[in-house]
């Protein structure tokens, strides 16, 4: 078959690129299911508290990741400035995960421990009281409303059916732990355990 008549036909030429971009998408993305760098969670790695989640799913909603990454490439520019680059068995328990590009602000990749509950607080509610130059937007609100802790259990059940190995003791626990928490504590509680699963130097 002639070049000519595959690029003269439409239907045949869309066929065509359909059928080598599949092909090109299964050799590169089925393997990554079989390779134990990518399925297997690194050695600290631990399944997100209830709080934890909480506040994952309030990074989530309040649109955290549009300007801020969570994934630090293997550059010298970027380790020295954020610690030891991503690797994919940090982010098995991750439903979604919070990969990007995305740097209006810092990477937090590893900002777990790195700061204060104290400075994540009044930086979460007035960002240049401890960051004068930042354009951050404050979320005050969020010292003051309350997690939804009924629906945290069903949060929990839903990351096992994902192949995250929470018992059925934690997913019956998880509404009254988080009970009376506000959505700053639950933010926060994410924010600290971001990066803590590989030791590096800070």
């Amino acid at each position: 078959m002639s070049h000519e008549k595959i690029e003269t036909n439409v239907g045949l030429l869309a066929l065509f690129v359909i059928l080598v971009i599949s092909v090109g998408g299964l050799v590169e993305i089925v393997p990554l299911f079989y390779m134990k760098d990518t399925t297997e969670p690194v050695k600290d790695l631990k399944p997100y508290t209830a709080l934890q989640l909480e506040g994952r799913d309030i990074y989530i909603r309040e649109g955290c990741y549009t300007c801020h990454s969570q994934m630090i490439r293997p550059f010298r520019a970027e380790t020295e400035r954020y610690g030891h680059y991503s690797v994919a068995g940090e982010f098995v328990y991750d439903h979604p995960f919070q990969w990007g590009s995305k740097r209006t602000g810092p990477d937090l990749a590893r900002v777990g421990g790195r700061y204060s509950d104290d400075w994540h607080r009044v930086h979460l509610i007035n960002p240049r009281d401890v960051v004068p130059e930042s354009n951050m937007p404050g979320f005050p609100w969020l010292e003051t409303d309350k997690i939804d802790h009924a629906l945290t259990g069903r949060k929990l059940a839903a990351m096992k059916m994902l192949g995250v190995p929470y018992t059925q003791a934690e997913i019956d626990a998880a509404g009254d732990s988080v009970k009376d928490k506000s959505e700053m504590d639950a933010l926060i509680a994410y924010l600290q355990v971001l990066g803590t699963s590989i030791k590096t130097r800070r």
